[in-house]
């Protein structure tokens, strides 16, 4: 989180200290790498889970889904 003032910031901590949240304040750069891993290898698994269970939208279809849903409103309205 990037607080946008010194006393946000002292108040964010506080209130983490005070409910025994386990933080840490910096992220180093072998941090960051094994974060974009664990990410990387969660997209892609929902990403096959999706597929796989034949959910999966592509674009144009949401699009079209948004348009529908859209059209159908703006006829109940009439």
């Amino acid at each position: 989180m990037n607080p946008h003032s010194e006393q946000d910031e002292k108040a964010l901590i506080a209130f983490l200290d005070s409910r025994k949240y386990d933080y840490k304040a910096d992220i180093d750069a072998e941090d960051k790498e094994g974060m974009k891993a664990f990410f990387d290898q969660y997209n892609k698994e929902i990403d096959e889970a999706e597929i796989e269970s034949e959910s999966y939208l592509d674009h144009d279809e949401v699009e079209k889904l948004f348009a529908d849903r859209r059209k159908n409103l703006n006829l109940r309205k009439l």
